[in-house]
């Protein structure tokens, strides 16, 4: 335990040093048991090509942009809820969504209160 921490201790001063600006020698790396190792890139194996032009086409993306109709739609104060602003749709998500947790709810309670009674033998 004892070599480990000491060879730790070597590890971190030499970090310290070649931070600050000191050399980066053979021996340091060779006395700890390290081989040195390149400073070059490796080669890229997976090139992605990139789109150099930064021109905007009307082919870019697909179909109009409907954010500013939608913005106006969901802001218009009307008194009626975000969740239930598309009418009948949005009623119906939401009743289900209620209906299950309501249901899911009641459910886990029966199944709590059967699994604390004790089994008649």
């Amino acid at each position: 335990m004892l070599y480990i921490l000491q060879k730790l201790k070597l590890i971190i001063a030499q970090s310290i040093v070649r931070a600050l600006g000191g050399t980066r020698s053979r021996k340091t790396f060779t006395r700890i048991g390290l081989k040195p190792v390149s400073t070059e890139a490796p080669p890229i194996i997976f090139a992605t090509p990139t789109k150099l032009t930064s021109s905007v086409t009307a082919y870019d993306y697909a179909g109009k942009n409907k954010v500013p109709e939608l913005q106006k739609f969901f802001q218009k104060a009307d008194g009626v809820p975000i969740h239930l602003k598309r009418g009948l749709p949005d009623q119906m998500l939401y009743r289900t969504t209620m209906a299950l947790t309501v249901g899911g709810t009641i459910y886990c309670l029966i199944a709590l209160y059967m699994a604390s009674q004790p089994k008649n033998k």
